[in-house]
């Protein structure tokens, strides 16, 4: 009875809490909004009007879930082994390039079920050996993986504009550095009877079987044994460098289709555009989630519906439309001082008999 009553006081913490955090946040926000001389209750019917009132609205959402579902995972994969990986937007800007570029020569001659598999791999595959380097050096170098991870989203921008300002820039397209269109039959198309395309799907399933192999085979106990004691790990006799480079790698692969369904669902191309901010509300994503790949769903659902209401209060309210990442910046600092609360919540962990 006493470890049932532990597993339940658990489970109530991990909803509690980040929900504590979200109505913190929202009380502080509303206060920031009244300085402004603001209406707190505007902003959130806009907010919600915006991100859930109508079909559109939620169109908007979903097509904002899925990257947000992508790059939440490549947090919360590498989580498992207590690292922190915060670079995901660097692999979804190198792989949706990678996409765009490996497209190029087959443009107009190869059929899309060559092309768009082919930009799927180069996407993963790119996504992958970016974020796996920072498990490279995390275990070989000692280089701490959250600042190894935001160093090279930098390098991978630099990356990203080097050929897109250079060789690979399009010249019929003078205004925006970018590269040559990919064609609308390279394109992903919409899930039927949605205005959403598949990469919604994708990321769902994704979701799923990440939180399967995290949690019903040897490798997932693996990592939580890692994440949990490295020694004892590596007592055991556990391949720890292995671990930390694999799911460094799983986590890169999964940001890296992330560029992909940017570029061949929405931009269809590579240019500037595709780094609209994905792989960071990705770390709140997985935060607020607890590094649940089932909880990711959900909660990126939530706050692609807060990024989306983003155009409809500036519109309405005369705001910025970065009013909605200040939002998200003190959700995330709330949550961050919420991890105090965990195990000390005395009517949640009650004592055994």
């Amino acid at each position: 009875m006493g470890d049932l009553l532990a597993r339940l006081g658990r489970s109530a913490e991990a909803i509690l809490i980040p929900l504590f955090a979200l109505v913190a946040a929202a009380i502080l926000f509303s206060i920031f909004l009244l300085v402004l001389g603001k209406s707190p209750a505007q902003f959130f019917s806009l907010l919600w009007l915006g991100g859930f009132g109508t079909p559109f609205s939620w169109t908007n959402t979903l097509v904002r879930a899925g990257p947000l579902i992508f790059t939440a995972l490549c947090v919360a994969i590498p989580a498992r082994l207590g690292m922190v990986v915060i670079g995901g937007e660097g692999a979804l800007v190198l792989g949706g390039f990678a996409a765009a570029a490996i497209a190029i020569p087959f443009i107009g001659w190869a059929p899309p079920l060559v092309v768009m598999p082919l930009m799927a791999i180069a996407a993963i595959l790119s996504g992958a050996a970016w974020i796996g380097l920072v498990g490279v050096l995390r275990h070989y170098r000692g280089v701490n993986e959250t600042i190894a991870s935001l160093l090279l989203f930098y390098i991978a921008v630099a990356i990203m504009n080097f050929f897109v300002e250079g060789a690979l820039r399009d010249p019929g397209n003078p205004n925006k550095p970018s590269t040559p269109t990919i064609g609308k039959e390279n394109m992903v198309g919409a899930i039927p009877g949605l205005d959403v395309h598949w990469g919604l799907a994708v990321a769902v399933v994704l979701a799923v079987l990440v939180w399967v192999l995290m949690n019903r085979t040897t490798f997932g106990f693996a990592a939580r044994i890692t994440g949990g004691n490295v020694r004892a790990a590596r007592a055991q006799g556990l391949p720890v460098g292995r671990l930390i480079v694999i799911s460094c790698a799983l986590a890169g692969a999964c940001a890296g289709l992330a560029g992909y369904f940017e570029v061949a669902a929405i931009q269809g191309r590579a240019n500037a555009s595709i780094a609209a901010g994905y792989g960071f509300t990705g770390i709140l994503v997985a935060f607020l989630a607890r590094q649940n790949p089932l909880a990711i769903i959900p909660v990126a659902i939530f706050l692609g519906g807060i990024t989306a209401a983003g155009g409809l209060i500036q519109r309405r309210m005369g705001m910025p439309d970065a009013t909605v990442q200040v939002l998200q910046g003190l959700m995330f600092l709330v949550l961050l001082v919420s991890e105090t609360l965990y195990g000390r919540i005395p009517f949640l962990r009650p004592r055994s008999a």
